[in-house]
């Protein structure tokens, strides 16, 4: 039998952590405050967290933390991409475990999620008990261009051609480079299409088979003006980081156990990241889910992450 969710929860403590330098960063606690500490890294970037987040964790033996990364969900200033980094989220990561007197703590990330779940991990070592990653990611430029380029674009014709639409032929040479003079300009009007258009491209496209539930979230203008901005920001920036760097480092990864679990057909994230991820990451088991996509909630997915989050809920 298919492993679900666990049942609705509220968190029993919420706060905002000021960071010093413009932002205010929503988290909250849910589950038992005297389990094993996690954190759930949410994807995009700019995807925000969601009620269905806390679920993937037993609320008996788990001490959960969630929290909205810079400029999206309920942190603020909303959108907003001044001191956003890849590494300023790390750091958030760590004011949030210092403050809530933490030692160390078990990782989950999905998609962008499982980028800075190992940018974090691989930066402080000492402080995860596990990782969890779903959807790898790791923001090398043949993963992007497969996304934004050429790749996803010969599966989905159709919706790749409505991404393109605001572009030019020339413009359309560099699809990143162009959205993000789109995104940042001065015309509201064509920043606030811009974003609808490069979200529901993902929200289209992240599922194996059509869902119209998850279409229309990217299609919410609130929830995409901070998704498409922020994401582009990090992509057209390489999120800070050197070419292939994630992967790189993951030697410093040694000592620390986890899973990926991975869709066979995942557009967004291709496979291939995956695989090459789990010949560094040696502790990393590889799950690869033969009849699904990207999305978290697809049932083989939801399935094996919901084993591997129960799989390492006794670590003290």
């Amino acid at each position: 039998m298919l492993r679900s969710l666990y049942p609705e929860i509220e968190p029993y403590h919420t706060g905002m952590l000021d960071t010093q330098d413009g932002h205010q960063i929503y988290w909250e606690l849910c589950g038992n405050p005297e389990g094993a500490p996690v954190v759930f890294l949410h994807g995009g970037p700019g995807g925000g967290c969601s009620p269905s987040h806390r679920r993937l964790f037993d609320p008996q033996k788990y001490n959960i933390l969630l929290f909205d990364q810079r400029g999206c969900g309920r942190s603020t200033p909303h959108a907003d991409l001044t001191n956003n980094t890849t590494w300023h989220l790390v750091s958030d990561i760590e004011r949030l475990r210092s403050l809530l007197k933490i030692d160390s703590w078990v990782v989950f990330g999905g998609s962008w999620g499982s980028a800075l779940a190992l940018a974090y991990a691989e930066k402080h070592p000492n402080r995860v008990k596990a990782l969890i990653l779903r959807g790898i990611f790791t923001l090398r430029q043949m993963e992007l261009d497969w996304y934004y380029q050429s790749g996803a674009s010969y599966f989905f014709p159709e919706k790749f051609a409505i991404l393109q639409s605001p572009l030019s032929e020339s413009d359309c040479k560099n699809m990143i480079s162009s959205y993000n003079r789109l995104l940042t300009g001065d015309d509201e009007a064509a920043r606030l299409e811009a974003a609808r258009i490069w979200s529901v491209w993902e929200g289209e496209t992240t599922t194996l088979l059509p869902n119209a539930e998850n279409a229309a979230h990217f299609d919410d203008p609130y929830f995409a003006l901070a998704f498409a901005r922020i994401e582009n920001h990090y992509f057209i920036n390489k999120g800070w980081m050197e070419e292939g760097q994630l992967i790189r480092d993951a030697v410093r990864l040694q000592g620390i156990p986890g899973v990926m679990v991975q869709g066979r057909y995942d557009m967004a994230c291709p496979p291939v990241t995956a695989y090459d991820l789990s010949r560094i990451w040696t502790e990393g088991q590889l799950i690869m889910v033969e009849d699904a996509g990207h999305a978290y909630n697809e049932p083989g997915i939801l399935h094996h992450l919901i084993e591997a989050t129960d799989r390492f809920a006794d670590l003290a």
